[in-house]
């Protein structure tokens, strides 16, 4: 499926417009009862079989797992190189410009994946690294009830997981949350798990605990942040054996 969103502005004063082709989704169907669907994200340079594999181990019969793959576009810290992305990213710190066009686009179609799920089904997304990233920023975008667009979100989201990951947007959030009652209460009760390694060198601990600060300062009061002393820019049992038992109690998952 290919989104366009506008980018900089061309010559004689038209706008560009980027073009989003996404990958190959890989689905994981559930092995019991269907109760929820979650769309999980990659992380940069990654493609959706990758997670579905490790996804389809996990102990959690009643979940239906969509994970789609990035579009292929150039990236700004590997000086235009091309990789499978779901935003621009050009640099993996605070103070790093927000790839806003990128961001929706890839929200967007997130949102696309869940949108014919049946409304007894729980959604939820989730994602690693870059992944992590898009999924924070899909649960500010529903808390909101738009995308930075403008667009109406519409998922009617029930949890947001984000391993190794950070928040995008950050400073701009308290701002656009402000005085409004309706997008406090979906904040305030959507419940959101952070997971990050100590000894992670690619985004930065600090990063990742600074962005659960942020969510919950902010109003997103159901926010968990669990840290993991030995752990770097990868996932361990341990860390989904956090993610299954926090989606059973959070999702209400009952048994096959």
């Amino acid at each position: 499926m290919s989104f366009t969103g506008p980018s900089v502005a061309a010559s004689a004063g038209r706008t560009a417009r980027r073009a989003f082709d996404f990958g190959r989704t890989y689905v994981v169907r559930p092995k019991g009862k269907h109760q929820a669907t979650i769309v999980w994200l990659h992380g940069l340079g990654d493609n959706g079989n990758s997670w579905s594999t490790l996804l389809e181990t996990l102990p959690l019969p009643n979940i239906k797992w969509i994970c789609p793959t990035a579009p292929q576009q150039p990236i700004t810290l590997f000086g235009g190189f091309p990789s499978t992305a779901w935003f621009d990213v050009s640099d993996l710190t605070e103070n790093a410009s927000d790839d806003l066009d990128g961001l929706d686009a890839s929200a967007t179609y997130v949102a696309s994946l869940l949108a014919n799920e049946p409304s007894d089904i729980k959604l939820g997304i989730g994602g690693f690294s870059m992944g992590a990233a898009t999924s924070l920023y899909s649960a500010t975008c529903y808390a909101l009830g738009k995308y930075e667009n403008g667009n109406q979100f519409s998922p009617n989201l029930s949890a947001v997981v984000g391993l190794s990951g950070w928040l995008p947007c950050a400073k701009s959030l308290s701002n656009k949350l402000e005085g409004k009652n309706e997008a406090a209460g979906r904040a305030a009760s959507l419940p959101i798990l952070l997971c990050h390694g100590k000894g992670d060198d690619v985004v930065a601990y600090k990063f990742g605990e600074k962005s659960a600060e942020k969510l919950s300062s902010t109003g997103f009061r159901d926010t968990t942040f669990k840290s993991y002393p030995a752990l770097g820019h990868y996932t361990i049992p341990e860390e989904m054996d956090e993610v299954c038992a926090w989606l059973n109690s959070k999702l209400g998952l009952q048994g096959m």
